[in-house]
């Protein structure tokens, strides 16, 4: 999200009613609900994450500690286990 100048893109009549109800303070204006992304969508960030989440989880599985997984991914040993928790999750929810 970036700012633009009102004046810049509105017309002069649509900035001079909005300055009667918010005047040189910053408004947020929404995305249309038919525009909205959901988190990483764009970036492609999401994905990134699940095959990290992914590997963390064969990592574990093939026998490398938590402590280690940490080291290796730059995470927290809480977060290792509950990536590994999610992940035994899902995958006990996809073979059922």
């Amino acid at each position: 999200m970036r700012y633009q100048k009102a004046n810049e893109i509105l017309p002069e009549e649509l900035v001079e009613l909005i300055q009667n109800y918010i005047d040189g303070e910053y408004v947020y204006i929404p995305r249309k609900q038919e525009n909205k992304r959901t988190w990483g969508q764009r970036t492609g960030a999401r994905e990134e994450r699940k095959l990290r989440d992914l590997s963390i989880y064969e990592d574990y599985l093939s026998g490398v500690c938590v402590r280690l997984l940490a080291e290796r991914y730059y995470l927290s040993e809480k977060s290792i286990q509950r990536i590994v928790l999610q992940e035994k999750k899902n995958n006990k929810a996809a073979h059922q």
